[in-house]
């Protein structure tokens, strides 16, 4: 069954950064914004696909034997390769940035008063490669139709000449 919602998920264990974050991108895009305090509570509802995930770097300081944000990030691009992953982070370390790039995140914002808004142009460029990727399938399907349409003339017009030579 198809579903028509497209699911942002904010996964921040600072629950006001969550809310916080949810408002700025509700009154700027049109999805489903589910957020969460763990990484383990956002794998599992991995199953509604969201398009873009917002992940803090520090997902384990309020429980410990939590995961952070760099395993959740391999955990997730593991299962869900087409998940665009940004990080959110208070930390502007090159080697976290870089850690999570490796990994597979599309883009690391450090948390500040910027933050915001570089979350919204990554979150803009995600809805644009989406597009393309999306226009990209549809010339390739008419592409591949049209080969088999052409396919079967040349094919048919063989027929009919081998038909009316021999015949």
């Amino acid at each position: 069954m198809a579903t028509d919602k497209r699911y942002i998920f904010l996964v921040d264990d600072e629950p006001i950064q969550n809310e916080m974050l949810k408002d700025y991108l509700s009154e700027r895009f049109v999805y489903d914004i589910k957020t969460y305090e763990s990484g383990e509570d956002a794998l599992k509802d991995m199953h509604l696909n969201p398009e873009i995930v917002v992940l803090d770097f520090h997902l384990n300081s309020h429980k410990p034997g939590a995961k952070n944000g760099v395993e959740i990030l391999k955990a997730l691009k593991e299962s869900y390769p087409n998940t665009q992953v940004i990080m959110l982070s208070g930390q502007d370390k090159i080697e976290v940035a870089t850690d999570s790039m490796k990994y597979g995140a599309y883009d690391y914002v450090v948390k500040g008063e910027t933050a915001f808004s570089r979350m919204e142009n990554a979150m803009n460029n995600i809805s644009q490669l989406h597009r393309m990727k999306t226009i990209n399938g549809a010339y390739k399907k008419t592409i591949t139709f049209l080969a088999v349409v052409i396919g079967l003339i040349v094919l048919l017009s063989i027929y009919i000449s081998y038909r009316y030579i021999f015949v």
